[in-house]
């Protein structure tokens, strides 16, 4: 076929999900000439399952993002429909935002993003190779015969990479939601030396609204006083949807049981691993055979639509059992399915092929992100898009590439972990895999981030002065109450009031403030100066400051210890079997990921602290004879 040149690009991204939404925007907005490519312009930031953004650690990755000049939490503050705060009643450090979306507007409301954005591209076709020339690969080829030459490009593929649905004993090749899966990509880049294994994912059914009994279950309410993901909003719409829960019961496990053996996942069909953390409904009652009861949420999918979303329920088993198990859960009774659940298979690489600048380490300037490295999760997908935007534009502008630590950020964690420690199952994101997480708050991710995203050329100036602002006003308003004090007389009636003890001499309000029971809002009542206005993300930064002052600062005293071994640098050149005392495993593994210092080395799997130790030793000689 003859191949017909069709464009010249700085940076190409193959794929437009929620890692290649992020990574052409950010490749765009550094002043990069971009095109993003989709087998289908409908699978723009497409939401195949749950319609949701944020939850559990996901809300601190999408502030994370939108910190550095990012565009989901924006996105999502504009087609949310519900929003909740999450662990509300546990310490500030795992406090995480969760908004159900409109997932047909989020759609058009990114897409629409993209399309007017300067330097960026959009196109639907199927991207089937790369052009690969010395090792470093210099642009895509398509289904059509035409090809685009490019200085960086980024694989962000999701779940279309020979995609497969499983339905029962029904089997065929698929991409999520029914579009086309990619075949002849996933050969090629085998034949170009990437090494892909299969990862499998789910979803479960969507039902009509109509056809539910909400009698039967119980309510789930939004937020009161919402809480906007993007720093940019200091105020967002209202709650416009409401959600519902309800539990499966022992009928429910006994038709599952009863049809173990029609189900794709213990059928043997499937060859992919699932993800752990989000199990389908036949995995759960298989593991947790003591459980009596599951939760089930009913989430609308939007205003302009009928369906909902039964979470917590994927699963692989075929239609007529889905039809008949779901029918045992109070308030199902009567539903009618419009899709069934599914399992997806999919090709991924191993992550640990890849840089911490997401750069795969044996073809130059080829950036993966997203589900394609292993991951689960439009958040964690958004994030590492984000960053491998960031990073092509920053290899083209012959800079260093932008790598978070993990003491500075949950994307951090998160690139960290995939990169360094593998993943045997498509990884997403928890709280508990940060260490540092009293300092990784959700509230302070403009502070850890904003300047380091202007710096490189991301954050726009409208964002950095709103950041500076705020940074100022709370510095401010801290020093203030620090400063100001107040009497027993003034004080002891208040404090009284809000059940707390009374004071028996001159005391600040930051004093006062530290105490649980009482709030910013509530010194009003015994502060007789002018107050400035705070927004309610400087007041909240404000009170967690104060608050947790001790806390933080034991933290910050662990990171410093920590950054010891991260500043002990590692060239990438270094050959460990040369090095004496390295145990064998240590030496495959430390020539296989190249850490870049002995902090990331330290958390490699396969090597122990006494081959860090002799790692150091090393160091300590060659420094000396130097």
């Amino acid at each position: 076929m003859e191949r017909i040149l069709m464009g010249e690009y700085d940076v190409i991204v193959v794929g437009a999900g929620h890692a290649g939404c992020e990574a052409a925007l950010a490749s765009a907005r550094m002043g990069m000439k971009t095109l993003m490519f989709s087998i289908n312009l409908e699978a723009v930031a497409m939401m195949p399952c749950n319609p949701s953004i944020g939850g559990t650690g996901k809300g601190h990755l999408v502030r994370e993002i939108d910190a550095l000049g990012g565009e989901m939490g924006k996105n999502i503050d504009k087609t949310f429909i519900q929003s909740k705060m999450l662990n509300t009643a546990k310490g500030p450090a795992v406090h995480s935002l969760r908004a159900q979306a409109d997932k047909h507007k989020y759609h058009v409301e990114m897409k629409k993003t993209i399309e007017q954005t300067p330097n960026l591209d959009m196109k639907q076709g199927e991207v089937t190779d790369l052009i690969i020339e010395d090792g470093r690969v210099c642009g895509v080829i398509t289904k059509t015969g035409t090809y685009f030459t490019a200085k960086a490009v980024i694989l962000a593929t999701g779940t279309f990479l020979r995609g497969k649905i499983f339905i029962g004993s029904s089997a065929y090749e698929s991409g999520p939601n029914g579009l086309a899966a990619s075949t002849e990509l996933a050969d090629n880049l085998k034949a170009h030396g990437m090494n892909l294994r299969r990862f499998k994912t789910g979803t479960p059914a969507r039902c009509l609204g109509s056809s539910l009994d909400y009698s039967k279950m119980e309510p789930q309410y939004g937020d009161e006083k919402i809480v906007p993901f993007s720093f940019m909003n200091d105020e967002v719409g209202e709650n416009q949807a409401l959600c519902w829960l309800t539990y499966t019961n022992e009928e429910t496990h006994k038709v599952i049981r009863a049809n173990f053996h029609r189900s794709a996942l213990f059928g043997g069909q499937i060859e992919g691993i699932g993800p752990r953390y989000c199990p389908s409904i036949e995995d759960k009652i298989n593991r947790f055979a003591d459980k009596e009861r599951h939760q089930t949420f009913i989430e609308p999918e939007g205003l302009d639509t009928d369906e909902m979303y039964i979470q917590g329920l994927s699963s692989s088993l075929p239609e007529d059992v889905q039809e008949a198990f779901y029918k045992t859960i109070p308030g199902l009774e009567n539903l009618r399915i419009v899709r069934p659940a599914y399992a997806i298979e999919y090709d991924c690489i191993d992550p640990q092929d890849l840089k911490l600048s997401l750069e795969y380490r044996t073809i130059e300037n080829l950036f993966c992100a997203g589900q394609f490295n292993g991951s689960s999760g439009y958040e964690e997908a958004a994030a590492q898009g984000l960053m491998a935007g960031i990073n092509a534009a920053l290899k083209i502008q012959g800079k260093n590439p932008f790598i978070l630590g993990r003491d500075e950020a949950y994307i951090g964690v998160l690139i960290d972990d995939l990169v360094t420690k593998g993943t045997n199952e498509p990884y997403r994101i928890m709280t508990s895999r940060a260490e540092y997480r009293l300092v990784l708050r959700q509230d302070n991710a403009d502070q850890r981030l904003t300047e380091k995203s202007y710096q490189i050329g991301l954050a726009t100036e409208e964002r950095y002065q709103r950041f500076l602002a705020k940074k100022e006003a709370v510095a401010a308003e801290l020093a203030r109450l620090e400063e100001k004090t107040v009497t027993p007389a003034q004080a002891n009636d208040f404090l009284e009031a809000k059940g707390t003890s009374a004071i028996a001499g001159r005391v600040s309000l930051a004093e006062l403030l530290k105490r649980p029971q009482i709030t910013y809002g509530d010194l009003a009542e015994i502060d007789d100066e002018t107050r400035p206005e705070l927004s309610a993300h400087e007041i909240t930064q404000l009170e967690v400051q104060i608050k947790y002052e001790g806390y933080i600062q034991k933290q910050q005293a662990q990171i410093a210890r920590h950054k010891k071994l991260e500043n002990r640098h590692l060239d990438e050149s270094l050959d460990y079997s040369q090095i004496e005392g390295l145990r064998i495993e240590a030496v495959q593994k430390l020539n296989q990921i190249k850490p870049n210092s002995v902090g990331q080395a330290s958390r490699i799997s396969g090597v122990s602290p006494a081959d860090i130790n002799v790692l150091l030793v090393y160091l300590e000689k060659k420094k000396r004879g130097q």
